[in-house]
């Protein structure tokens, strides 16, 4: 029972929600870059939040499944087709032995997630399947999918079909505000520095990936000359390398890092980061503890509302 990759795209891969608790020992949490689509596409399939998921990003796969299975997915929208007609996010489907599914253009977003009701058949790395890219391990054999590699499944069950409502449809526009607060050398920084960080348009880089998003536009000159030992990054840190051009750490950033952190993207805003892809424009906009804490219990609150709907089930 597997799925075979007719195409790979261009960096396909297994990932759930990472492996949190190991940057002491120089691993990155890793795991999917936009975690609520992620979970969106196990709901739709009855999976766990943490199902492994295939992650697909800007230029999708051709996969075949051999044996019958129910499928859903989310995030980016792309024109998906099923041995030849067209099919959609955000609803399962089922599938049949034989069966072709195709990513075409990509319309909007930058990764999508494929869930399905079946385990795969691989070994946990550290409690995770995600795959480290850079580092070669978890998912399948360490790296992105390649042409008729074989992705083993076990434990297929049916389930019933849903569909996500229409009111919790994510959309990707290209243009978003990232939240931020302050971070460890914030204070390294003038208040002409920030104001400066703060009223300006970045756009994402081509260099961007899973290790980092790198931003081009006007550079901030920084007047402090103080130097910082290296120290922790966490997922949504600002850097302000000597460039002067902001890099946010991502889900397979460096664990430590040595240029100062003017500010860090609140966690209810850090699956933004998986949907950018180059020439999309961000705007930084500071909140404070409080008001990222309340920002973070709405999402949580919403999302749990959203993956706990069962009226959108359909036979």
């Amino acid at each position: 029972m597997s799925i075979h990759v007719i195409k790979p795209g261009l960096q396909t891969s297994i990932q759930d929600l990472g492996r949190p608790g190991q940057m002491h020992n120089g691993i990155a949490r890793s795991g999917a870059m936009d975690p609520v689509s992620m979970q969106i596409a196990n709901w739709l399939v009855n999976n766990p939040a943490n199902n492994p998921v295939i992650e697909v990003t800007l230029v999708g796969p051709t996969l075949q499944f051999e044996t019958p299975l129910t499928i859903a997915i989310s995030g980016a929208d792309f024109d998906l087709y099923l041995n030849g007609d067209l099919v959609f996010n955000n609803q399962s489907m089922r599938v049949n032995a034989g069966d072709l599914l195709e990513f075409d253009r990509l319309n909007s977003g930058a990764r999508a997630y494929i869930a399905i009701a079946a385990d795969f058949k691989l070994t946990p790395v550290l409690n995770s399947f995600s795959t480290h890219l850079s580092a070669g391990f978890g998912g399948l054999n360490g790296r992105a999918f390649m042409t008729d590699d074989q992705i083993p499944l076990s434990a297929i069950c049916k389930v019933p079909m849903r569909k996500l409502a229409d009111k919790n449809q994510l959309t990707f526009s290209g243009s978003y505000l990232l939240r931020c607060v302050p971070s460890v050398e914030s204070a390294w920084f003038s208040q002409a520095e920030h104001s400066f960080f703060y009223s300006q348009q970045y756009q994402v880089t081509p260099e961007s990936n899973r290790m980092g998003i790198r931003l081009r536009g006007t550079r901030l000159t920084q007047t402090s000359t103080r130097q910082m030992v290296s120290s922790g990054l966490l997922t949504g840190s600002i850097q302000i390398p000597q460039s002067g051009l902001p890099i946010i750490s991502s889900v397979d950033g460096q664990t430590i890092g040595g240029y100062p952190r003017i500010a860090n993207v609140v966690s209810a805003d850090q699956s933004i980061l998986g949907q950018l892809k180059a020439n999309d424009k961000i705007r930084f906009v500071k909140v404070n503890q409080k008001q990222a804490v309340k920002i973070i219990k709405k999402k949580q609150a919403l999302l749990t509302s959203v993956l706990a709907e069962r009226n959108n089930d359909a036979s």
